[in-house]
């Protein structure tokens, strides 16, 4: 296991030395497709999973995924922050788990699938990807009885920047 992380820390972090003129989505892409076992599957459905061995939310939230139809590959890297450096997820964008596409499109936190595949149906030429910053209650993977807080889907983009793709309101409009 060890071997494996080092061997996608060290491909993840050579990409992202050498790619002053690639675009964030081919270091994504060269990031999830280091040793993947699920790219013969549908890649819209595909998804490499970063997240700590422990969390149950990251859990919960994968198990949301798989529901939906998703393929998910989890991997436990040493440094999660790394990864996310590498990806260009900037610090105000985290939560606790960030997926990857085959496409090469990061879905950082608890993103529903519902706003993932209508993303990767028509995807804006300037973004990386969605997230869902923090851990928002009654998110996917963060459900908690009746308990709701609204929250943003951002749109990340290239430049480092974020507009609203989504905002939340109510339970039932993330599915």
């Amino acid at each position: 296991m060890y071997i494996k992380i080092l061997t996608v820390m060290i491909l993840a972090s050579s990409v992202a030395l050498t790619a002053c003129s690639d675009s964030s989505e081919s270091r994504n892409q060269a990031v999830f497709n280091e040793e993947s076992k699920l790219q013969s599957v549908d890649s819209s459905k595909v998804f490499r999973v970063y997240k700590s061995p422990t969390c149950g939310c990251c859990t919960s939230w994968i198990e949301h995924m798989e529901k939906q139809g998703g393929k998910v590959d989890p991997v436990h890297p040493e440094n999660l922050g790394d990864i996310k450096s590498q990806l260009g997820i900037l610090p105000m964008y985290r939560s606790c788990h960030t997926a990857v596409s085959v496409e090469g499109y990061v879905f950082e936190g608890h993103v529903p699938s519902r706003y993932i595949n209508q993303f990767l149906s028509n995807a804006p030429a300037d973004a990386i990807g969605l997230a869902v910053p923090g851990m928002p209650a009654g998110s996917p993977g963060m459900e908690m009885g009746d308990r709701f807080t609204p929250y943003s889907i951002l749109l990340l983009k290239k430049d480092g920047t974020s507009s609203i793709y989504a905002q939340i309101n109510t339970l039932a409009e993330q599915y």
